[in-house]
């Protein structure tokens, strides 16, 4: 590997040859140092140092600022924005609403009446408040799947087979039991009813026990009952029991009789059997009126009650048991079963 050499002068060359022979090589040149002499390059000047800027008095932190307000949480289904939020598993599923009419509205039940049951010479009127919207949508008498009407009067023995709303147009003839109402308008619910609509409704309802004269009039409830006092006396009862009622309608025989309502929702006597009570003593006074002699067969025992017992009776099995009737499936063709009309709240009547 040959090296080059930059030789500066001739007495320089003269005494390297000297030393080293074949100095002449052409790799070995005369001329000047690098970085000296004509062939020399000039090194760029370096740029002047700039003077490093003192650092300014620290400013002083100011005051700092309040929290805002936290965003709105938007409703269910919507951002704070009030933009729509994706929908995801995460969201509750949405209840189908219920069909409960098959395609009528509330307005077109509501236009609808129940037609009174009634006849000359009947042991009973049963009285309610008002038609409901599934007695006015069916047409008959305590349809309702949770009500006790129908069983109470087969288990106190008023009729030989248990019966369902199906075959309240037969009860006249075969049984001497009528309906009516206070009111024949149509409503979700009893609160829905005027005062004048109560007072003429009382009136009305004189008129046809005059009419028809029948043995007892019983009402299903004591909110009928006391409705009915304060529209026909002037005042409700201090203290109301159930059975034969103390008050009487002027210029009428007929017998006032208070039961509790039919209805499963009634608190008070939440079970069917524990209403059964009433309607043997319902029988039990209209033989009384009509002068039948009690059979020696038939032994009095002491009634007692204890309301919390039964209710705990009821949230185990009795109305559950009771909430559905085969009857009615059959006889509405299906409009009972799941997702049919099912009792209104509200009225004690159980229409």
């Amino acid at each position: 590997m040959s090296s080059f050499y930059r030789i500066q002068s001739t007495q320089q060359l003269q005494a390297l040859q000297g030393q080293y022979p074949g100095i002449n090589h052409p790799h070995y040149t005369v001329g000047p140092r690098e970085g000296h002499g004509p062939y020399a390059q000039p090194k760029e000047p370096k740029p002047p140092k700039m003077p490093k800027a003192k650092p300014g008095p620290k400013a002083k932190p100011g005051p700092k600022a309040k929290p805002g307000p936290k965003p709105k949480k938007g409703k269910e289904g919507q951002g704070a924005d009030g933009t729509q939020e994706k929908i995801d598993k995460t969201f509750k599923k949405v209840k189908k609403k219920r069909d409960r009419f098959k395609g009528m509205t509330e307005d077109e039940v509501m236009s609808r009446t129940l037609t009174d049951i009634l006849d000359n010479n009947l042991d009973y009127v049963i009285i309610g408040i008002n038609p409901g919207l599934v007695a006015a949508y069916v047409g008959r008498w305590f349809p309702g799947h949770g009500n006790h009407f129908w069983k109470c009067l087969f288990l106190s023995g008023f009729t030989d087979e248990q019966l369902n709303h199906m075959s309240d147009t037969s009860l006249p003839e075969k049984y001497k039991i009528g309906f009516t109402n206070m009111v024949a308008r149509t409503t979700p619910g009893s609160k829905d009813l005027s005062t004048k609509e109560l007072r003429e409704g009382a009136l009305i309802l004189v008129e046809k026990l005059k009419k028809y004269k029948p043995l007892i009039a019983v009402f299903n409830g004591k909110c009928i009952y006391e409705m009915f006092c304060r529209e026909m006396f002037g005042k409700k009862p201090k203290k109301l029991d159930f059975g034969l009622q103390p008050h009487k309608i002027p210029d009428c025989e007929v017998a006032l009789y208070l039961m509790p309502s039919s209805s499963a929702r009634c608190a008070q006597f939440p079970r069917a059997q524990d209403k059964v009570h009433f309607y043997i003593k319902l029988r039990e006074l209209r033989d009384q009126l009509r002068g039948v002699a009690r059979s020696d067969e038939i032994q009095e025992l002491e009634y007692s009650f204890d309301l919390g017992l039964a209710k705990e009776d009821a949230k185990r099995m009795a109305i559950k048991e009771e909430a559905y009737d085969p009857g009615y499936e059959a006889a509405l063709g299906g409009a009972y079963g799941e997702g049919g009309p099912g009792p209104e709240e509200g009225q004690s009547n159980g229409h």
